[in-house]
């Protein structure tokens, strides 16, 4: 995967946060922010900034972080309140996209009511699935097989729309197969489509192939052709 001009904040240095920073880091920029300065030193030399401050400090805060940020991710894990705070403050900032670590139901529902658009939730999640799913907005599930193979869900590029799978060239250009196709929300699977298959705005591909492949044919503008491999 190559490095993206995307900017990602990291707030909370836990096990969590922690590993989080660092798979971004090898990919995006990354800001690590925590109050702890021993955790601040740990990652050092693993991002890009990591600075000490208390992000219940809204003056702090909005210091070092800006509207310029892709997103934030609050991985505050010791305290419910520091993590409520800190959302509030970045929703006050305007930072785009907001990801918060909850500790339980009614602490989710709280986040999402003072701005987090997105609940982690860390039992369910690893640091590595989420750092591909913020470094790839269009990457909606994945399964991961052996070695780097994947499964993956890939919203439609613009692209792609109005194009036939033969004419994308799936095979030959990427080296992936398209499974299935999902449609109307999850509620319409298209299993094993054909080369005459066309790919509407809304669909999403269920691909099979190498991670790297498979988001270098998201990154890769297709050219629509007369003629070439099949899905």
């Amino acid at each position: 995967m190559t490095r993206s001009d995307r900017r990602v904040c990291v707030i909370g240095l836990g096990h969590f946060g922690a590993s989080l920073a660092r798979s971004l880091a090898r990919h995006c920029e990354v800001l690590a922010l925590d109050s702890d300065i021993a955790r601040v030193n740990a990652i050092t030399e693993a991002v890009q900034r990591a600075l000490c401050l208390d992000a219940r400090d809204f003056g702090a805060l909005s210091s070092v972080v800006s509207s310029d940020f892709d997103e934030a991710v609050v991985s505050i894990g010791e305290s419910i309140e520091a993590s409520i705070l800190c959302t509030l403050h970045l929703k006050r900032i305007g930072v785009s996209i907001i990801r918060a670590k909850a500790n339980s139901p009614d602490h989710a529902e709280i986040l999402r009511a003072v701005g987090a658009e997105h609940i982690v939730a860390p039992e369910q999640e690893t640091a590595e699935r989420l750092a591909l799913q913020i470094l790839n907005p269009n990457l909606l599930d994945f399964i991961p097989l052996a070695k780097d193979y994947r499964v993956m869900d890939i919203a439609a590029p613009a692209s792609f729309h109005g194009k036939s799978l033969v004419s994308l060239q799936m095979r030959s250009r990427f080296g992936l197969f398209v499974i299935a196709i999902k449609r109307h929300n999850g509620s319409t699977f298209v299993f094993l489509p054909g080369p005459d298959h066309v790919i509407e705005p809304a669909d999403v591909l269920v691909t099979i192939g190498r991670e790297e492949d498979i988001l270098r044919m998201r990154d890769t503008p297709a050219k629509a052709e007369n003629g070439g491999s099949s899905a």
